[in-house]
């Protein structure tokens, strides 16, 4: 096809192949059907029709966080955004990247304030790292590879590309260049000595830790801190961890605050890693919002745009901490036996009849932690 000949849906769906994406959860409307049909004729790129939007942007948020590559959603004009919104906030909370492409009316069409026409830039601007639209069909290849390295950060989060339904049917638009994945940026050499030494000198020094150093590799890594005499905690919530058969599991911070500021007390060094310094989910009566304790010095190893597995990795060999075999007395939990049915017993007999190597979405949280804590 000659590049004169291609709409500017095909120069969309076509720049996002050639960067990588893979996959598309679409909740697509009137206006994206020209989207639609050039998705159909890529075959570079699943298409899976989701009857919801949260379920298109949660689908989306899970195979990013598993696959370390955004998916693609589709959705239809500001009330679709809206619908989408609450798992597009979940990713961005959890710096997940994900490219959101929202339908709008012709460009032609907004003087008339259609029924469904709404200020879609407002609505989506909040939890977006990046967003514009396609208001000129030349411009149409070069912004969806914008947008695709914009999810990457860092740190990485939701970006979106607002494509109005002419700029989608008109011809004259072309492939941009594959675009390019930023990769988290790395503590300095400076900054590892620092802590290292803060360490040394500590008498109840702890971590608080999110992102890489929770994937493959890091559990035996973060083994070693605790036997440096680090005490090691993770978020309450995290994108991603991997757990189970015998690996070191770090506590999770408490949620609620009270048992999170006597989780932390009488630490007189926080290093974080991956993260933000612990705060509060509410605030609550006589109970403070911040976690760290008062006169506590913080070290901060990296926040969310951080490769958290290379600093702790770092942080380790410095301080040349010592490596404690890995538990070989592990077995397969045994499932929940008796006439007790509660939330304890589930968790066993999940733990005990899981596949290895399976991928669990925990959700939960009245009854969630009991279960957490079998899996491990």
């Amino acid at each position: 096809m000659m590049q004169s000949e291609m709409t500017g849906a095909e120069a969309i769906i076509g720049s996002l192949a050639d960067s990588g994406i893979a996959a598309c959860f679409a909740n697509p409307g009137t206006s994206e059907m020209h989207l639609v049909t050039a998705l159909d004729r890529e075959p570079r790129i699943r298409s899976v029709l989701c009857l919801f939007e949260g379920v298109a942007t949660g689908a989306a948020d899970g195979y990013a966080r598993m696959t370390g590559v955004p998916a693609l959603t589709l959705l239809h004009l500001g009330p679709g955004y809206l619908n989408a919104g609450a798992n597009i906030h979940n990713a961005r909370r959890a710096y997940v990247p994900m490219v959101n492409l929202i339908g709008d009316h012709a460009v032609t069409h907004r003087a008339y304030d259609a029924p469904l026409a709404s200020d879609i830039a407002g609505l989506a601007g909040p939890n977006s790292r990046w967003l514009k639209s396609v208001d000129r069909v030349e411009d149409a290849g070069k912004l969806a590879v914008e947008a695709f390295e914009a999810s990457y950060g860092p740190p990485p989060g939701p970006v979106s590309l607002i494509m109005p339904a002419d700029s989608a049917w008109t011809r004259g638009a072309s492939h941009a260049e594959a675009g390019a994945r930023a990769g988290l940026k790395i503590v300095s050499d400076s900054t590892i000595e620092d802590a290292g030494r803060a360490v040394t000198k500590a008498k109840r020094p702890a971590i608080l830790v999110n992102g890489t150093a929770l994937h493959a590799g890091g559990a035996e890594m973060l083994r070693r801190v605790e036997a440096q005499g680090i005490r090691v905690f993770t978020d309450t919530f995290m994108a991603r961890h991997v757990r189970g058969g015998g690996l070191y599991d770090a506590p999770r911070l408490p949620y609620f605050a009270e048992m999170a500021v006597e989780s932390l007390a009488g630490t007189d060094l926080l290093l974080i890693a991956g993260t933000k310094p612990p705060v509060a989910f509410f605030a609550y009566p006589n109970t403070p919002g911040a976690f760290t304790p008062k006169g506590a010095r913080t070290i901060n190893l990296g926040g969310p745009d951080t490769d958290s597995f290379d600093a702790v990795s770092k942080l380790v060999d410095w301080l040349d901490a010592p490596a404690p075999p890995h538990s070989i007395n592990w077995t397969p939990p045994l499932s929940g036996t008796g006439d007790q049915f509660n939330a304890q017993t589930i968790g066993m007999s999940l733990a005990a009849y899981l596949p290895e190597g399976c991928l669990i979405s925990d959700d939960g949280v009245t009854s969630g932690l009991p279960i957490y804590m079998t899996m491990a």
